[in-house]
């Protein structure tokens, strides 16, 4: 499934710099980034619950916030892409 993650991390410590590196880390691990706290995942439902457990133990809830949008199987009927680059291909050859 295509899941939609967001975050807003407060940095104004460098324990909340330190935060931001690490939920960005961890998202550029399992997915694209398509703004600059806005990733792209495709998951299965596994990998979801860890991500989510993962992100979840990283942030401080009381300074940050974590949205995750799950879009389903069927996303490309549910994206819609304007502007300068072309729509990552999620399910298509990566080659790094």
């Amino acid at each position: 499934m295509l899941v939609l993650i967001t975050y807003d991390v407060n940095t104004e410590t460098p324990a909340g710099r330190k935060r931001l590196r690490k939920v960005a880390k961890r998202c550029v691990d399992h997915g694209q980034r398509v703004q600059n706290s806005v990733f792209e995942c495709l998951l299965d439902a596994a990998q979801y619950a860890v991500l989510k457990a993962e992100l979840t133990a990283l942030i401080d809830p009381a300074l940050d916030s974590l949205r995750f949008y799950q879009l389903g199987n069927n996303y490309k009927s549910k994206v819609e892409h304007i502007g300068v680059h072309p729509p990552f291909e999620q399910d298509g050859l990566l080659l790094f």
